[in-house]
């Protein structure tokens, strides 16, 4: 079992201080854990900092700790810059990097983005295309419906060959079984329950198993929203409230049921019914007092499931 941690992005405006992410990066590399996300949200009333640039910023923060992205809704952008960016940022990392990446869905306001909402899947795949044939070919000519490219070239690499981690998320099952077919990885989303992404292992088994595919070559983790609070009542009221600033935009809320809360006891209780859908790594991701709850996290919780 591994255990990840969450890296902060909610600031409001001029609120970040630049001590304090960076002794929170280095405290996590000193507990121990395996890795550090992120989360991409570009509209939203939630003040929420981009993922490439603060993976950047955590990247020359750390020395040992993996740092990633669940997930860079990638078919709302090019896939040449995101290529770009990523390699670079695996070269500054000294290959420390894992792209998660999604499609989103019509919920978000793609119009906003220059996307047709009919094109998303197919956008997705093409361009996670191009964008592996970026990190991995010395030149590309590449024929698409949105992208084009003849005999360029991108330089330098990644650091990690032939190129960083590539998780996939989604629920639907056309989804899971893109992820068989397309991913390194798959992590389950902060937004699906326990039970649902009991499920979702269930059809990401079945689906390896009839293509041949070893269980092994797909890791599979979940993002899991928590809150360490002796009062279990009051851990409940401030990790819904905090769900609903995070999910509203669309158009969500009463997002209890999607967290673990409470007492110690209560979170080790959650996580392992995690850990028996199906996870190998947890993402463990605070809502609220992020350095205090992964001190309470590294002392009181996560022992007791090593």
């Amino acid at each position: 079992m591994r255990f990840s941690i969450s890296i902060p992005q909610h600031y409001p405006d001029g609120s970040f201080d630049p001590g304090a992410f960076r002794a929170y990066l280095a405290r996590a590399e000193e507990l121990g854990f395996d890795s550090a996300w992120t989360q991409e949200q570009v509209l939203g009333t939630m003040p929420h900092l981009a993922p490439i640039e603060t993976m950047t910023y955590a990247a020359a923060c750390t020395e040992r700790l993996r740092l990633g992205c669940a997930v860079l809704v990638s078919s709302l952008h090019s896939p040449v810059h995101l290529a770009k960016s990523v390699s670079t940022l695996d070269q500054l990392s000294r290959g420390r990097i894992d792209v998660g990446l999604g499609i989103g869905g019509r919920q978000r306001a793609v119009a906003a983005f220059g996307v047709d909402p009919d094109s998303l899947n197919r956008r997705f795949t093409e361009g996670l295309e191009v964008m592996r044939a970026c990190w991995t070919q010395p030149r590309v000519t590449f024929a698409g419906k949105f992208w084009q490219l003849e005999e360029a070239a991108m330089e330098p690499k990644p650091f990690q060959k032939p190129h960083p981690p590539v998780w996939f998320g989604g629920s639907h099952p056309n989804a899971l079984r893109r992820a068989v077919r397309l991913a390194d990885a798959f992590m389950g989303a902060g937004s699906t329950t326990t039970e649902q992404f009991a499920g979702q292992v269930r059809t990401l088994r079945a689906t390896l198993a009839e293509t041949g595919r070893d269980e092994k070559d797909l890791p599979i983790a979940k993002r899991v929203y928590i809150a360490v609070d002796d009062d279990l009542e009051r851990g409940r009221a401030r990790i819904g409230a905090a769900l609903d600033r995070l999910y509203g935009y669309f158009g969500l809320s009463n997002l209890t049921a999607l967290a673990v809360y409470g007492p110690p006891e209560e979170c080790v209780r959650g996580l392992r019914a995690v850990a028996d859908a199906g996870a190998a790594t947890i993402l463990l991701n605070p809502m609220y007092d992020d350095a205090e709850q992964m001190e309470r996290l590294a002392a009181e919780v996560v022992p007791a499931l090593t």
